[in-house]
């Protein structure tokens, strides 16, 4: 069972720093940070003024495909769902308890 903190193959091939969020309902923001470690990878979105500049941090396994044209990454989730998804605290990012509560673990 793959889990939701791993990226979907090739989708985690690459560096996805800058690239715009497509969730289901429209564009959120850009990716503003993002990790490849195996079994902890998610990417960080600046929501810019869709929720006032917070950022979200969203498991990797979210991601439903990558357009590299396009520097695009399509996000099984809606604006709202980002908009209610815990915010991000890089001194949390370890400890990812919140996170998984959201997401619904593995």
């Amino acid at each position: 069972m793959t889990s939701i903190w791993d990226y979907s193959a090739p989708i985690g091939q690459g560096d996805l720093v800058g690239y715009e969020v497509e969730v289901t309902d429209g564009r959120i923001g850009k990716i503003d940070e993002s990790s490849n470690e195996i079994g902890s990878a998610y990417v960080v979105v600046d929501t810019g003024f869709w929720i006032f500049g917070k950022k979200r941090m969203i498991p990797a396994g979210v991601i439903e495909r990558v357009d590299p044209d396009n520097r695009t990454a399509h996000v099984a989730m809606s604006k709202e769902q980002i908009k209610s998804a815990p915010d991000f605290d890089a001194t949390h990012q370890d400890y990812r308890d919140e996170y998984e509560r959201y997401y619904g673990g593995t």
